[in-house]
């Protein structure tokens, strides 16, 4: 039975990953998080851009956003969001932080955030609706690592939605990169909307990740990675995060084609 397209499924994608629950080894983490989902892109021929970082003081991220790029025309359904869209949610780590003296297993959280990447075509930004506030970049720490009022934040006023950037030492370029994921951001909540009215009105439940969730758990004193939506579990960790997901990806999507084909019977 052929099912409708992802109208989002040709596009490349933002990814933004967050420290959560955790403290620095959360940050490490995500930093961790980043090394796998780019070894993971760079064994699909995609190519991966930085957009946005905020290093912590002990290493990792506190918060870093990316652009993962297909290379030239790909084949439907392998394309950045193809592959990448259900990686969105909390994912929990298990292990023992490189500062534990005791050798205590300690549990964190990082935060992963998928979004099609917009078009200027596809979003109508009017620009009399931002507020554009200009700063001076800072580092770890809060040291400040530029003198000019180089970093950018954009509040999208109507929507209430704030993007900061300072990676480059430029204001222009800042400021294209913080348009760039606003404008991600609004068509994620655009989308969001219109299928929320649509469950709505079709009287049945849309099927979308819910981002509070715990998705997925990393547990490397036993090398196993467990994904809690489709019951999926591995015991190659130390591959999976150089990059092998090919495996819980495929559960992935199977999983969601077979909850499709339920719902049209």
């Amino acid at each position: 039975m052929l099912l409708p397209r992802d109208p989002n499924d040709d596009r490349d994608v933002i990814m933004e990953i967050k420290a959560g629950a955790g403290g620095d080894e959360s940050a490490i983490f995500a930093g961790d998080l980043l090394r796998m989902y780019t070894r993971y892109a760079e064994k699909q021929g995609w190519k991966v851009e930085t957009i946005e970082t905020t290093d912590s003081d002990m290493g990792g991220y506190k918060d870093v956003s990316i652009a993962i790029k297909s290379k030239g025309v790909q084949e439907p359904g392998k394309t950045p969001y193809a592959k990448l869209k259900f990686e969105g949610g909390v994912h929990r780590v298990q292990r023992v932080p490189e500062t534990e003296s005791q050798g205590r297993i300690h549990t964190s959280a990082a935060g992963v955030l998928i979004l099609p990447e917009a078009e200027e075509v596809d979003v109508d930004l009017n620009m009399n609706d931002l507020r554009i506030d200009v700063y001076r970049s800072s580092g770890p720490g809060g040291q400040s690592v530029n003198t000019t009022d180089s970093a950018v934040r954009i509040t999208h006023i109507p929507t209430g939605i704030v993007v900061s950037c300072q990676n480059e030492k430029s204001q222009l370029q800042n400021k294209e990169s913080a348009l760039r994921i606003l404008r991600a951001r609004m068509l994620a909540a655009a989308q969001e909307e219109a299928e929320r009215i649509a469950a709505i009105e079709r009287k049945s439940q849309v099927r979308t990740v819910d981002r509070s969730e715990r998705i997925r758990t990393y547990n490397f004193p036993e090398n196993r990675l467990s994904d809690h939506r489709v019951n999926y579990k591995a015991n190659n960790l130390d591959s999976v995060m150089n990059g092998d997901l090919d495996a819980v990806i495929q559960a992935l999507l199977d999983n969601d084609r077979a909850a499709k084909l339920s719902g049209e019977n």
